[in-house]
């Protein structure tokens, strides 16, 4: 894995920073409760149909992705005889991205020593499908077709995924189920991934689908095409910041209002990246995003937003080792009072949080805790300008 790190200055949406950084930090906190049977409900996913304030956390990442590419390879695109480098490298970038999510997969059979005594049976049931692996494959298409398209096409490569993904999902039967559906088991991505996959590799919680599956993949491409749409506007010289935050405002507002039209016929629904709620979700980032964009670059109100930049400018070494540590810290093994053992990150959640709280706020707090962990880890790296980029 290629690593650098840089302290060089470059000019930045700092508005983005924040952004993705408010977003990793928000991943973070989910994804790490002190305990998985007492969570708030607006910090747990949707059980299927529906949107909770959690679900917008990962498509509001892939919206950054394409804001981002937008901003990162925009003055390189107008050379031609740049594009074959610039794909070569987002194609190196993604490999390196779907890698770091197959190492987070095998983490656990890495400390067990699982992958080293028996490699083989270890690798028949890691699985394929992940939140870095989507992010790496969207990352590489949209690149693709940011390089090689113009606004126009990417618009329509936008709208065909959602409607060719739309047409899929509720006009092709299952095989084996006979007609379309959209439940859980018998969807047209869950009997996919099923088959090119095998229930071996596919996530644990459910055995039978997977969230970030294959053909879901293909309306994440159209969350990441749509923030590159949003970056090439908001990267425009020849517009005023005022006219930009106004149009950004109607095209966020629109589109959530068309996801929660679309959503009545082809539900909203996080599992499946249905195309409503890519338009709702993708609504929603936009005037988060404008309104991020005229308080903090417009109205340079930047005060408050150091806090979170420093996780947006290191958002994926933070996304990887906050899954990491937790794992890690497990086998530090600890008595316990009833004569029994316990991983030290067990152990530190249940003696300091759990005899001081209700078993909700308990794991509000650890999860608060372990934001505020990285946060001091990111805001030392932030200060010597280390950035580590993929």
């Amino acid at each position: 894995m290629q690593q650098g790190l840089t302290t060089k200055k470059r000019t930045r949406l700092l508005s983005l920073d924040f952004f993705r950084g408010a977003t990793v930090a928000g991943m973070v906190l989910v994804n790490n409760p002190g305990d998985w049977g007492n969570i708030y409900a607006p910090l747990e996913h949707a059980s299927w149909n529906g949107c909770t304030p959690t679900d917008l956390v990962f498509p509001s990442f892939l919206f950054i992705v394409g804001v981002s590419i937008a901003y990162a390879m925009g003055s390189k695109k107008k050379d031609p005889s740049q594009h074959s480098h610039l794909i070569i490298k987002a194609l190196k970038r993604a490999l390196i991205l779907f890698g770091l999510g197959l190492f987070l997969a095998l983490y656990g059979k890495i400390l067990s020593l699982e992958l080293f005594t028996d490699p083989i049976e270890a690798l028949k049931t890691v699985r394929i499908p992940g939140v870095l692996q989507r992010i790496a494959v969207v990352f590489f298409i949209c690149s693709v077709i940011f390089i090689k398209g113009t606004p126009k096409s990417i618009l329509s490569m936008m709208l065909a995924c959602l409607l060719i993904y739309w047409a899929l999902l509720t006009f092709v039967p299952v095989p084996g189920t006979g007609f379309p559906n959209l439940e859980k088991e018998t969807n047209l991505g869950a009997w996919l991934d099923r088959t090119l996959l095998s229930e071996a590799h596919l996530w644990k919680s459910s055995k039978t689908w997977d969230p970030e599956g294959i053909l879901g993949t293909i309306p994440a491409i159209a969350t990441g095409l749509f923030g590159v749409l949003v970056g090439i506007y908001l990267k425009r010289r020849d517009v005023e910041p005022a006219t930009k935050i106004a149009w950004l405002f109607s095209i966020g507002t629109l589109s959530v209002f068309l996801g929660l039209t679309w959503g009545l016929q082809f539900p909203i629904n996080k599992a499946l990246w249905t195309s409503s709620y890519v338009l709702y979700a993708g609504g929603i980032a936009t005037l988060i995003l404008s309104l991020c964009y005229w308080m903090i670059d417009v109205q340079k109100y930047q005060s408050f937003t150091t806090a979170f930049v420093v996780y947006g400018v290191n958002a994926i070494f933070v996304f990887v080792a906050s899954a990491m540590l937790p794992r890690t810290l497990n086998l530090i093994q600890m008595n316990t009072p009833d004569g029994g053992k316990t991983g030290f990150h067990t152990w530190l959640y249940q003696s300091f949080f759990e005899p001081y709280f209700s078993p909700l706020n308990a794991s509000l707090a650890w999860a608060i805790v372990f934001v505020l962990f990285f946060l001091i880890i990111l805001w030392f790296m932030y200060k010597k300008k280390i950035i580590i980029k993929v």
